[in-house]
């Protein structure tokens, strides 16, 4: 059926999707992104595809490892709050801190924007983040999409996800096949949520509990609930590639405390045979973990699934070189606590905490 008299023709704009306001996007994360370059990065933003030329003299036998992730509900206290700007930093965390578990170097990442209604200073803020991520974690940010989705999410909605890419030698890659009985746990804090257990933090704190955003975190705290919640997440791959490179047969495996918390990501890189034995009082636990077993009511064991405790990572070390590696790991300011934590011991793949 053909428009009918002094009706308006059909655009894509009025339909909801705006091409200016993303194209706008574009030239403002150019430079974003440009901030992140490292050796390897071929071109720029703007071309179909990022091109990278893989260093194959540093990696003869070169095993890639790649991972994908996003933010999960912590978004929500972001768009609460109208704070987009480190939610991006927690993006870059979480893909890059999985790769490094094989003992893989980050190369690059590329970042997938969705958005009910393109609002080009928001999307900015957010791959700012991106690209503050990147730049500490060394990876270059390559690419990305931001993708406008009328009638699927409310113009206010937004979700941000990530793809990296990493290396790792061959022959050199960290798990669960090289651990044995005896070695030792060093956990690296965590001293908040980093992006895991929101959903369940926000049923608590906000539903149940009632608090305010813009209230003090707990009583008597220095600092605001949504300045808790947004607190972005520790980057550790720096610091354990460091470790790999000071003591190179040290490290036998990392666990990224992920969801699933200290339990179900530590079991993951247990040979057969053999318990992970830890030791709570080894390492603080954050405030904001006891409020929200004293506000809602969660027991013991649910909070250890759910969040990270103040473990964002734990690395299975060779005992006579764990020194060594706990003092490389402190030469960084967000692993200045490292410690020893706990030991591999005999048993049948769980983690007692």
């Amino acid at each position: 059926m053909t428009p009918g008299p002094g009706e308006p023709a059909a655009t894509y704009a009025a339909s909801g999707v705006d091409l200016d306001a993303g194209d706008e996007v574009v030239k403002r994360i150019e430079d974003l992104a440009a901030s992140t370059t490292r050796a390897g990065v071929l071109g720029g933003i703007g071309a179909f595809a990022g091109l990278f030329a893989l260093d194959t003299a540093k990696y003869p036998h070169p095993v890639l490892v790649s991972s994908t992730d996003g933010v999960g509900t912590k978004m929500l206290v972001a768009q609460a709050t109208g704070r987009f700007g480190t939610i991006g930093v927690d993006l870059v965390a979480m893909c890059v801190d999985d790769v490094v578990c094989a003992g893989a170097e980050p190369l690059f990442l590329l970042d997938y924007v969705a958005v009910g209604k393109v609002d080009p200073g928001r999307v900015e803020a957010l791959v700012a983040g991106v690209a503050e991520g990147c730049r500490a974690a060394g990876c270059a940010l390559v690419g990305g999409e931001t993708a406008e989705h009328p009638g699927a999410m409310g113009p206010d909605d937004v979700d941000l996800a990530g793809f990296v890419v990493g290396v790792v030698e061959a022959g050199h890659e960290l798990g669960s096949h090289r651990v044995a009985l005896g070695d030792l746990l060093v956990g690296l804090p965590s001293p908040g949520l980093r992006s895991n257990g929101y959903t369940l933090a926000r049923q608590v704190l906000l539903g149940r509990a009632g608090l305010s955003l813009d209230g003090p975190a707990w009583q008597g705290a220095p600092h605001s609930l949504a300045d808790e919640l947004l607190r972005p997440s520790v980057i550790y791959s720096p610091a354990v590639l460091s470790a790999l490179s000071a003591c190179p047969t040290a490290v036998h495996a990392c666990a990224h405390v992920t969801g699933g918390g200290i339990p179900g990501n530590l079991a993951r890189v247990l040979p057969a045979g053999a318990d992970a034995r830890l030791d709570r009082s080894a390492w603080q636990t954050p405030r904001i973990f006891s409020e929200i077993s004293r506000l809602g009511g969660v027991a013991e064991e649910e909070m250890a699934r759910v969040f990270n405790l103040g473990l964002g990572m734990v690395l299975v070390v060779e005992p006579a070189e764990v020194d060594a590696v706990v003092g490389s790991l402190r030469a960084f300011p967000d692993a200045s606590l490292a410690a020893v934590v706990g030991e591999i011991v005999a048993g049948s793949g769980v983690v007692q905490l």
